[in-house]
């Protein structure tokens, strides 16, 4: 399943060269939603290599499925650049797949059909799209599974089914949005290591949105962590431990705690600055009072 693609886009990255996938430049998103003018994400600039796992952290309704969504190109900046191989992405892109919390499965298509969807607005053939199909239900797990429907499918299986359908198209980006937060946690433990394996055999580039620090440990090159919002970038912390790793590691338990700190600081800011607004508001009205 694996592609091969060429491009003039280059970077260093760990000593090598390896070339730019994704680029954010002074990315900014505005909701005008009157009377409020609410700015999600200001002045967002990072770049993605080719293979490379990132995984993006935040704090709660900071702006990370936002991001991921405008990445997709199934929402817009309001300001800012993204570029896919140097060109702006305006629109969804064929080569960028996405998977959602929600499983977004089709109820009233079995788990092939799901799977064939993306391949099946592409044109591809009906032969053509069921082998592809089939050979990624039997890497996920889900070979025997193929004529089920969604409802008689587990959270896992469900979610499953989406990783395959995400794949199908043979894209060179994976968007994963909170994609093991709505499985128990047996389950997900057991699907990281499936979409590890699978970054490791594909080489795709894969970006994950995830509220689980030791979950983004586990699988990424590095960790974006961003702030309360309006969402800027705190940090991008290097994760360079050996796979497979151990959350009881020295290193794994030292990046957890650097994280944390800084998600931590971010919270405390967060909840200072609205008792601030709150003492604000109580200052006005007694100013009003005192008319």
């Amino acid at each position: 399943m694996t592609a091969h693609f060429s491009s003039g886009l280059k970077t260093e990255s760990n000593g090598g060269v390896n070339e730019l996938h994704v680029e954010l430049s002074n990315v900014t998103k505005i909701y005008e939603e009157p009377p409020e003018v609410i700015t999600a994400l200001h002045n967002i600039s990072f770049q993605v290599n080719e293979g490379e796992f990132l995984c993006i952290v935040g704090p709660s309704g900071c702006g990370k499925s936002t991001l991921l969504r405008m990445i997709a190109g199934l929402d817009s900046p309001s300001s800012g650049e993204i570029r896919f191989r140097g060109s702006l992405v305006t629109s969804p892109h064929p080569k960028i797949s996405m998977v959602f919390q929600a499983f977004a499965l089709l109820p009233w298509r079995t788990v092939l059909q799901n799977v064939e969807f993306g391949l099946e607005v592409q044109g591809t053939s009906k032969a053509r799209r069921e082998a592809i199909a089939r050979d990624l239900l039997e890497m996920v797990g889900l070979k025997e599974s193929a004529k089920l429907f969604p409802k008689q499918l587990s959270g896992g299986m469900k979610q499953r089914v989406g990783i395959a359908r995400a794949l199908a198209i043979d894209p060179e980006v994976v968007l994963m949005d909170e994609a093991f937060s709505a499985i128990d946690e047996f389950t997900a433990e057991s699907l990281r290591e499936e979409v590890a394996e699978i970054h490791s055999k594909t080489k795709k580039t894969f970006l994950l949105v995830t509220h689980n620090l030791p979950e983004a440990i586990e699988l990424a090159d590095r960790i974006l962590v961003l702030s309360t919002r309006p969402a800027r970038i705190k940090s991008i912390v290097p994760v360079e431990i050996e796979r497979p790793r151990s959350p009881t590691a020295t290193e794994f338990v030292a990046i957890h705690r650097d994280i944390y700190s800084l998600l931590k600081e971010e919270l405390e800011s967060s909840i200072m600055r609205h008792r601030l607004s709150e003492l604000k508001e109580l200052q006005n009205l007694r100013d009003i009072e005192d008319r």
